[in-house]
């Protein structure tokens, strides 16, 4: 009796790799780690990941930055901004499993890893910022309120994340995320 084998593909693996990452970040995610928690060889990784673990890293940013592209940015930038951005605000729920799944750019951005991923970093936020910036002036806002309303809201989604993670308070997560979204409408 032959004993059962899973395989991969690359993007089989690179969601495993996300949690992983969001778990113990860049630094404690060793290849030894990884291999225990995917059940994948290191050769196997190597063959799919021929960088190693930077390389898993980017493979990682690069799908949560196409998600985002997807569901966030982009229907900002060319859909009717209400429907938008009231979609911006159940994706982003959704995305984070209200409160329960940190952002893994935020927490890259947050350690020694920031230099590493500097670009892709800064891009992640500042498409986001834009994206919202230029819905809210397209829906009568001045360009000037607009981006600060757009740099408030998403620094108000990303501290809901930390708050609601270190409260273990998914709750306060979707509460915060309602009040931002009312104050985003009424101001």
């Amino acid at each position: 009796m032959s004993a059962l084998r899973t395989l991969y593909e690359r993007a089989d693996v690179v969601p495993l790799l996300a949690e992983i990452f969001r778990e113990l970040g860049f630094e404690g995610a060793t290849l030894s780690r990884i291999t225990e928690r995917t059940g994948i060889g290191k050769g196997s990784l190597y063959h799919f990941f021929p960088g190693g673990k930077e390389e898993m890293a980017a493979a990682v940013l690069a799908e949560v930055d196409t998600w985002f592209e997807q569901f966030v940015y982009e229907p900002l930038r060319r859909d009717d901004p209400a429907e938008a951005i009231a979609a911006m605000w159940k994706n982003a729920d959704a995305y984070f499993r209200s409160g329960g799944r940190i952002c893994l750019v935020g927490a890259f951005a947050l350690d020694e890893t920031r230099e590493r991923f500097a670009t892709t970093i800064n891009d992640y936020f500042q498409r986001w910022i834009d994206a919202l910036a230029g819905a809210l002036v397209r829906s009568g806002r001045p360009a000037s309120e607009a981006r600060a309303a757009a740099e408030n809201a998403v620094l108000g989604i990303q501290g809901a994340l930390v708050l609601s993670r270190a409260l273990d308070d998914k709750a306060l997560f979707k509460r915060a995320l309602d009040q931002m979204a009312k104050r985003l409408i009424t101001s």
